[in-house]
């Protein structure tokens, strides 16, 4: 039996798929080489790990020697009353927990503490007073830890801690429920996941690999990208992800996308009306658009447009993109790509050091050069709404830059154009991602990188930051540039599609 570990947890609420694959996929298929951004979290895990240890005052190391040794002396360590234990060993059956801080609680119990580069909780907004909820793939994690202490006798609350990267400690009650509408407790989806993890690595079970917006960060990607390609597979189609691929499996027996084009929507919306358990969570609306992209995509094979859509006509065209990390919540750099007049060029507003009169003061000279437009009379294109909602952010942090009405108003012109929402309002495409990226290169648009990704560019950024070296600044702003450009490609296909209209 195959030991079940709090990353083999933490991969599965990634993704259901990756702990089969990791043990039993085809290992030649599996990219070998640590993605630099996933690398460039892990290094700075480990910094900040040892900045909380350095203040934690005495605790015992356990941190070297076999499992087995540290197992026996962190059985002892607790049995001793020992008051903070740094990487302890918890081993029950094929149970192994390596919680980065066991804790000595009043009772005599000990807590689990994990030390973690992200918030301890997700939604949170300090500036409103909102401390959001916690996280599962957090709590799932602590719950191993706190299920093993249990079976070993030294834990009986089933509750664990995060010390996030705001030096927070959060109190994880696992008996707590997920939310308000999933009644399920933390500790519950504990056991669920444990179940699921369990049956897969011990191979009595095989799921299928899903497409999705987190695979390009993992090693797999390739392989499982191959095998949707080549099994036809539903998550092949924008936005169907392994959820309604899964429903729509059982179902409504339909296995692959050449399936769907097959489908009576008619036939399917009378059964649900009479079970309502039937396609839960898939509604007439979600069909309808499951069934056009599935002829976009296997007959049409051409852009469509469904509506005419606005498109300004005005002096002056931004298309604008920001690079951010936001490990550090920190923007770094402001593109445009201004046209005007027949004449174009690349704008650059970018902060030269991570601190914040660097960042604001990029962030100032961008609004500056956007108050210096001749009013009403340009347009501003950007895709996702990453841009907005970051905005918002920064407002907050800087409200002598721009106030909050302002920045409003600016977004809600209705020259100040989202092309995302554009593209999924108004248009179906015959690619299974509708990323920027994947829609400029289908309009034969080609990045100047090799390796083009906003991943990659916040791990440039931060070598930069590190070495001085301008030809990797340099990289960056050569990235950002085709970024916006892509924008422009995109708007002026936009263009020509509406015309046509």
């Amino acid at each position: 039996m195959r030991n079940i570990t709090a990353s083999k947890l933490y991969d599965y609420m990634q993704c259901p798929h990756r702990v089969w694959r990791d043990i039993y996929g085809p290992q030649d298929e599996k990219i070998k080489k640590t993605n630099p951004f996933v690398q460039l979290l892990w290094d700075r895990g480990i910094v900040y790990e040892k900045e909380v240890i350095s203040k934690s005052g005495k605790l015992l190391d356990l941190s070297n020697g076999s499992l087995e040794q540290r197992f026996k002396s962190t059985i002892e360590a607790m049995n001793k009353k020992t008051p903070l234990i740094y990487q302890g060993v918890l081993i029950n059956d094929n149970i192994v927990g390596i919680p980065d801080l066991l804790k000595l609680m009043p009772d005599g119990t000990y807590i689990p503490v994990d030390i973690k580069s992200g918030a301890g909780r997700e939604g949170v907004d300090e500036n409103e007073g909102e401390e959001g909820k916690l996280k599962k793939h957090y709590a799932v994690q602590l719950a191993l830890y706190v299920d093993v202490l249990n079976k070993l006798g030294f834990e009986n609350k089933k509750q664990g801690l995060i010390i996030d990267i705001n030096g927070n400690e959060v109190i994880y009650n696992l008996n707590e429920t997920i939310g308000l509408k999933n009644k399920m407790t933390f500790w519950e989806l504990y056991e669920q996941t444990f179940n699921n993890v369990s049956i897969l690595v011990n191979n009595e079970d095989k799921n299928k690999p899903a497409l999705g917006g987190i695979c390009k960060l993992c090693p797999w990607y390739n392989s499982c990208h191959k095998w949707a390609e080549d099994n036809d597979d539903l998550t092949g189609l924008f936005y169907l992800g392994r959820s309604k691929r899964d429903v729509l499996e059982e179902d409504a027996n339909i296995h692959n996308i050449q399936d769907i084009l097959s489908i009576d929507v008619k036939e399917l919306i009378e059964l649900k009306k009479e079970d309502k358990n039937l396609l839960k969570g898939i509604g007439q609306a979600t069909i309808e658009k499951i069934v056009k992209r599935a002829d976009v995509l296997k007959n049409i094979k051409k852009p469509v447009l469904y509506n005419k859509i606005y498109l300004p006509s005005v002096s002056y065209e931004l298309f604008f993109d920001i690079e951010d990390d936001p490990t550090q919540e920190f923007v770094y750099l402001h593109g445009i790509y201004q046209r005007n007049n027949g004449k174009e060029k690349f704008i650059d507003f970018t902060a030269k050091n991570i601190s914040l009169e660097e960042e604001k003061t990029a962030w100032q000279n961008f609004w500056g050069y956007i108050k210096f437009l001749p009013k009403n009379d340009f347009a501003v294109y950007y895709y996702s709404p990453h841009e907005k909602s970051t905005y918002r952010r920064m407002q907050k942090k800087y409200p002598d830059v721009i106030s909050e009405k302002e920045l409003e108003s600016f977004f809600e012109n209705p020259n100040v154009i989202d092309l995302y929402g554009v593209v999924l309002k108004n248009t179906d495409w015959p690619l299974s991602s509708y990323s920027i990226k994947s829609l400029a290169v289908y309009l034969e648009f080609k990045w100047r990188d090799e390796t083009p990704s906003g991943a990659l560019s916040i791990e440039w950024f931060n070598k930069y930051i590190e070495t001085g070296d301008k030809k990797i600044l340099k990289r960056i702003l050569l990235y950002n540039e085709d970024d916006c450009k892509a924008t422009m490609i995109l708007k002026d296909a936009l263009y020509q599609m509406n015309k046509k209209y």
